[in-house]
């Protein structure tokens, strides 16, 4: 690669996507699809190397001995054996002498794992935090026996509440209703990450990048109602605030068996609203008290904050315990000044959370 290809990919943070979703979902064979395709995109891909699925050897231009391989199409494939730190410094510090170009990086985390030690990567290290920026986890849901996998497994809800985007493979093999019902199950679980139906790794690459997921100030731009349930299975939820309490529905189709008709599942979304402005002390010391307790809980948190004493709209969000607040755009003077809090998390209690913020009102 030319100097001046390597200086132009070294501008700015490098955007990183993480892909997620349990075993046998449909993982594998969209990274297959993503590292063969001819997109245009330059990616690296970081690959956990966990039980049989792999990416496809005829992929690879060169011998899988190495750690890290160009793809026929200019992506890159990384195979995590150790630490992702390690990883993730490998390939900047590559890229950075114009040894690897690429633009962005998608990590594949193992079907078992929590991604939430792996975002909070970007945040704890900061030779990491200043070379990347966490764009979005993109979750990976299979239709066919996604129910039975969310009823069973923690670690597929823990997947589905970080998610902000959630894609929804083997569509082809149930019917519409079955399918409808899982969807309406999901948004229950996160209201706020779009769903899209994905066969065969059939997704638009598009739609996988750039989400903004962890950065309000630009996904606020692009869509300002981010923070309402927009979702028609989500209206209720939008207005959580008030206590309501939304169980799993009724399956109303054959194919669907009897096991499956009530899902109260253990991660939950809900919002918290209010035209009151906050007393930033009372709430500095509610939320870190919270986040303190129910931290391994809290799966992501965020919202646009009124601040008592600022013109500025604050921007708050989280992941576990780590949690971070940052000024926004001025309020206009024609805009209704309010806070928007949406939390996503298992087992949270919901009155607790509701009464101790109701509490840091000015």
């Amino acid at each position: 690669m030319s100097q001046s290809n390597a200086a132009k990919t070294s501008a700015g943070p490098i955007p990183v996507t993480v892909l997620t979703g349990f075993l046998g979902a449909g993982k594998t064979t969209l990274l297959n699809r993503i590292l063969s395709e001819n997109h245009g995109q330059k990616i690296a891909v970081i690959e956990n190397e966990f039980g049989p699925e792999s990416i496809d050897n005829d992929l690879l231009v060169q011998d899988r001995d190495e750690q890290i391989i160009e793809m026929n199409n200019g992506c890159v494939c990384c195979t995590v054996r150790g630490d992702l730190v390690r990883i993730l410094d490998e390939l900047r510090a590559k890229r950075a002498l114009g040894k690897l170009g690429f633009d962005r990086v998608i990590i594949e985390t193992t079907g078992m794992a929590n991604p939430g030690p792996v975002c909070q990567t970007f945040f704890i290290d900061d030779s990491i935090a200043s070379a990347y920026m966490l764009d979005g986890v993109i979750t990976v849901v299979d239709a066919k026996h996604g129910h039975e996998t969310l009823d069973t497994q923690t670690e597929a809800q823990n997947q589905v509440g970080f998610a902000d985007r959630i894609l929804v493979s083997k569509v082809d093999l149930v019917e519409d209703a079955e399918f409808q019902d899982l969807r309406a199950r999901l948004v229950r679980m996160n209201p706020r990450a779009a769903i899209t139906p994905a066969n065969f790794g059939q997704a638009d690459i598009r739609e996988l990048l750039d989400l903004h997921g962890f950065n309000l100030n630009a996904i606020l731009d692009i869509d300002p109602q981010f923070l309402e349930g927009e979702h028609p299975d989500a209206a209720e939820d939008a207005h959580s605030h008030d206590h309501h309490h939304h169980d799993g529905e009724a399956c109303e189709h054959p194919s669907h068996s009897h096991a499956h008709a009530h899902h109260d599942d253990a991660i939950k979304a809900f919002i918290f609203k209010s035209d009151r402005a906050f007393d930033p002390v009372r709430l500095e010391e509610f939320l870190s008290g919270i986040v303190q307790v129910y931290g391994p809980d809290l799966l992501r948190y965020k919202g646009v904050l009124f601040v008592k004493g600022s013109n500025r709209r604050l921007l708050f969000q989280g992941v576990h315990q780590l949690m971070g607040a940052e000024p926004g755009r001025a309020w206009l003077a024609n805009e209704k000044r309010n806070t928007k809090m949406v939390f996503i998390g298992r087992n949270l209690p919901q009155d607790i959370f509701n009464l101790g913020l109701e509490q840091c009102l000015a």
